[in-house]
């Protein structure tokens, strides 16, 4: 956390009075004269801009690097020829090389000027505004002013400010998929945490995530840049944007023909003075020689192999921001890919259910076994917090979406569904890891429950079978565990379904015993259809594909094999604390494994992974999608962006914006980055060769005195 005075790991470990105590603050919040002399002493609670280079002089820069310098030259030469010998058609040469300078120039500093805008899109993902106590009255105060101590209310939709510690949780789930990549809201407690990583500890809401459901209050510990938001801030900002290939090549050959042309002005300048020319003869045509040598059509020809390049790939859904990218992507020699939304759809779906008697994969094809096993399907249908909001002319659900995608399944399976009305709940907190919900149906009253298998399995006493319900002996926990334990391996999340008779009056604290199991569902993000076979075609174009997911290792590993990335019995997986501990020698040997995945992965780890490849020699395109990948994506050779899930910073941070957040359309950007490869270096091939031809009208015009075969003018029109 850089300069903050509070230890943030001492914060989390602590417990709530002494968090408050050490941050000098009250259950009730900080008096207004107090939090006016904190936010003189900490500063506004935003994301500060990092003074960078003057517009002025990076539109200076665009003119004077060292290929526009040997054409200023090349110009300059041109006018003192012009001037010594008129009519030779040199002034026209000379204005002709400025103007290719001039309109690459501003081409240049137009991509550049409109990518500078990472940290724009960085400052509009935190709220304007948040409620606040003050002198212990609920207060509606700008973002900005937040201090360390204030005691900030969340409630479900809220967009987090600052780092905040909490200090009462009510069924607080948040989605930290900006920061962290995690694809499912995480379940929130103020209990004391042991993680070291701030990112994983389970009382924090970080600034820049989003509460998805419950309430509750947290006390501000850090703002600014001095959150995790702010130290991305800060990476996005400094981070290093080097060279791509292309204009790494390109300063190469611009060394390699000014001493050329140099070398062979000055051997022509002798040869003349020998066959006895004077010195203005020789000088005008060393001058020529020089001029010729240099081709004033790359940069121009360059340009619009680049643009029609992007042309054709944004047809195929991949749009290029900057247009070096284009062939940075054709020369890419690893792939660094987000698992949430480009390897898969991001989007979370029912793809297993086991019952006492038998195991169903979906979408669902034994229909019968919807008759005999309702129960489940009504918890999935009702057990839940989904709100469905008109979004786009159509109706969507806003929540977690592990329940969306019970209920669609519910849905589907149980048309048309009739929803029982809800007289009661029990929401979902970190220690119970379960929720319920009670609802007057036409047998009375139910509960239906869900939750985490280690935690509802214990309270259910008997097992709905497609007899009913019967006793759940140690033989029916057994297959249950065995079944749980199988799909883990396979990368699903985990949830089991109850549910229980309420008699009339039954106290809340007795809700959840005694319940009935009525099943197990294996809820995954799948992967998209068209990947196993982009990820083939990456492995026999010699490109490898390395995952980089904030996601847990086993689900990261479980879709790696089903896309066929990792087809090896034993991969290397690297979690985010495993990295943490790792040297940068460590970090490149890791690098050198066939197959490997890093899961759990923080932002700058993963920069430190693109950085690690790069080292390496390796060209490497990186995709993200959220503020936490922003780094790595600037760091890259080419940062890819997700057009639909991506967040605007990462976005604003990258090279190339994918439009479908598909993987395979990065695939087939690099068959147009190849191309386009390839045709430059043909055209450079042509430039360079043509060259020497142009010079032998010189060497006869003034070796044997005949006329100039070709004029000045007549050169340029040819290249």
């Amino acid at each position: 956390m850089g300069s903050d005075p509070i230890s943030t790991m001492r914060i989390t470990q602590i417990g709530v009075q002494q968090a408050i105590e050490s941050l000098r603050s009250h259950a009730d919040g900080l008096s207004s004269q107090e939090a006016g002399r904190r936010l003189a002493e900490f500063g506004p609670n935003r994301v500060e801009e990092i003074k960078g280079e003057h517009l002025l002089l990076r539109l200076a820069r665009e003119f004077t690097h060292f290929f526009a310098l040997i054409l200023w030259i090349a110009a300059g030469l041109a006018f003192v020829a012009e001037l010594n010998d008129p009519g030779k058609g040199m002034a026209t040469l000379a204005y002709a090389i400025i103007g290719v300078i001039v309109i690459n120039g501003a081409f240049s500093f137009w991509q550049e000027y409109r990518a500078e805008r990472a940290i724009a899109a960085l400052k509009d993902l935190l709220p304007p505004h948040a409620t606040v106590l003050r002198n212990g009255i609920a207060s509606r105060v700008p973002a900005e002013e937040l201090v360390p101590g204030d005691m900030l209310l969340v409630r479900e939709g809220d967009d987090i400010p600052a780092d905040c510690r909490l200090i009462e949780a009510m069924g607080m789930r948040v989605n930290t998929a900006t920061m962290t990549g995690e694809s499912v809201p995480i379940a929130l407690s103020a209990e004391p945490s042991d993680e070291i990583e701030l990112l994983a500890c389970r009382n924090v809401l970080l600034a820049g995530t989003a509460a998805v459901s419950g309430e509750g209050r947290a006390i501000v510990f850090a703002t600014g840049m001095r959150t995790e938001f702010g130290r991305i801030a800060h990476l996005t900002q400094t981070g290093r944007a080097d060279q791509s290939p292309l204009q790494r090549e390109i300063a190469r050959l611009s060394r390699l023909v000014a001493l050329l042309a140099t070398v062979v002005g000055v051997a022509f300048f002798f040869i003349g003075q020998l066959l006895g020319l004077s010195f203005w003869e020789n000088f005008i045509f060393a001058i020529g020689i020089i001029v010729a040598n240099v081709p004033e059509g790359l940069l121009p020809t360059v340009t619009l192999s680049l643009a029609i390049a992007t042309q054709r790939m944004a047809r195929r859904n991949a749009l290029v921001r900057h247009l070096a990218a284009v062939e940075a992507l054709g020369s890419a020699t690893v792939i660094l890919s987000d698992k949430t939304g480009t390897l898969t759809l991001n989007r979370m779906a029912l793809r297993t259910v086991f019952l006492a008697e038998r195991s169903l994969s979906f979408p669902l094809a034994e229909r019968d076994a919807v008759a005999q096993h309702t129960p489940f399907f009504l918890i999935a249908l009702h057990c839940n917090n989904l709100r469905e909001v008109a979004q786009d002319g159509r109706t969507a659900l806003l929540g977690d979406p592990m329940e969306a995608a019970l209920r669609g399944a519910a849905r589907a399976v149980l048309a048309p569904a009739r929803e029982y009305p809800r007289f009661g709940e029990l929401p979902f907190d970190a220690d119970r890891k379960c929720m319920s919900t009670a609802h007057q149906t036409p047998y009375g009253q139910v509960l239906y429950c869900k939750g985490a298998p280690e935690t509802v399995l214990p309270l259910c006493t008997s097992v709905w079978t497609r007899d009913g319900a019967r006793p759940l002996d140690a033989a029916m926990r057994g297959r249950f565990r065995l079944a749980q334990e199988e799909m883990a391996e396979r990368g699903l999340r985990i949830l089991l379904l109850s549910f229980r008779s309420l008699p009339i009056g039954c106290p809340q604290e007795q809700w959840e015993s005694d319940l009935t199991l009525a099943g197990l569902a294996g809820i995954e993000d799948p992967p998209r259809p068209e990947v196993p076979l982009a990820i083939q075609r990456c492995r026999e174009a010699g490109i490898k594909v390395i995952m980089v997911t904030g996601d847990h290792p086993h689900t990261a590993l479980a879709i790696g094999r089903e896309i066929g990335m990792i087809r090896s019995t034993k991969p290397l997986v690297i979690t985010g604390p495993e990295l943490a501990r790792m040297r940068e020698t460590q970090i490149q040997l890791a690098l050198d494994a066939e197959e490997i995945l890093f899961a759990r992965v923080s932002a700058d780890q993963k920069m430190h992974i693109v950085e690690g490849l790069k080292r390496k020699g390796h060209v490497v395109a990186a995709t993200g999608d959220g503020v936490n990948d922003a780094p790595a994506l600037k760091r890259a050779d080419i940062g890819i962006a997700m057009g639909i899930s991506g967040t605007d910073v990462a976005r604003e941070s990258a090279d190339m914006v994918l439009l479908d957040d598909n993987f395979a359309s990065i695939v087939s950007a690099i068959e147009e980055g190849r191309a386009v490869y390839a045709n430059i270096r043909k055209f450079l091939t042509y430039i360079l060769t043509s060259n020497i031809p142009e010079l032998v009208p010189y060497l006869a015009f003034v070796v044997l005195k005949i006329p100039l075969p070709l004029t000045i003018i007549q050169i340029l029109a040819v290249d």
